[in-house]
This record gives C-alpha cells, structure tokens and sequence, in this order.
C-alpha cells in the first residue's frame, strides 16, 4: 500500500505535478503558462488557488524568499507514482502486479510499446543469466 504520509494528489493535482516535474520549480505564471497550452480556459487564478492547496497538502514547496513565489515538487516524479501504483494494486487489483500488467497489456498497450516491453524482459533475463 502506499505510503500512508504521501499525499494522494486528485487528478487536477496530479496534472499540474507534470508540469512542475517538466519546467521545474516555477511560479504560478509560469504554471499557468505552460497549462494553458492544454487547458486554453483555465485562470490563473484557478492555478494560483490549486498550488496553494497543492502546497498545504505537501504536494508542493514554496520558496517565499522572492517576491514571485516559487514552487516545486515536494516529491520526486518516479516516488509519487510508485507509491500511487502501489496503491492502486492493492485497492483495485487485490495486490496482485500481474492483474495489473495483464490489464494494462489486454488494452492500455499500443503494439509498439508492447514490442518495447518484450525488449526489456529479453535484456532483463539475458542480464539475469550472466549474473548467474
């Protein structure tokens, strides 16, 4: 299960994460720049209110010490979706990783990618075998 002091970010969360983890520590206009190339409706002040919330929850840090607030990622992209995945296996697939790859595999996995995976079981095993 995932770690019960990660904050779980809501979907509009998790949105401006990404952001946050491609730009960088940001201010809120920078936030909001780079959403509305997505989000072409979406106010500033919408953003502004979502990063303090976002920041109250530990999602996010802000540097006060300029006028422009900054804000960054209080977690590292690859911790947060672990600890989301994990949570995920365990609610919505009785623990099992398998059941998730299976689902992910049966519709969520363009034939490219499904090559890409093979790949990588193919490298894992041959790396496996000479660790042997």
């Amino acid at each position: 299960m995932a770690n019960p002091g990660t904050p779980k970010p809501t979907p509009a969360e998790l949105d401006l994460l990404r952001v946050i983890w491609r730009l960088g520590p940001s201010t809120v206009k920078e936030a909001h720049q780079a959403r509305q190339a997505e989000r072409p409706d979406l106010a500033y002040a919408t953003v502004l209110r979502l990063m303090q919330v976002m920041h109250g929850k530990g999602l996010l840090t802000r540097d006060e010490s300029q006028r422009s607030h900054i804000y960054a990622a209080a977690h590292a992209q690859d911790a947060l979706q672990t600890n989301l995945l994990k949570d995920l296996i365990h609610k919505a697939f009785a623990g099992s990783g398998k059941d998730l790859v299976l689902a992910a595999l049966d519709q969520h996995v363009t034939d490219r990618e499904r090559d890409e995976i093979r790949r990588l079981l193919q490298d894992t095993e041959s790396n496996e075998a000479r660790d042997d």
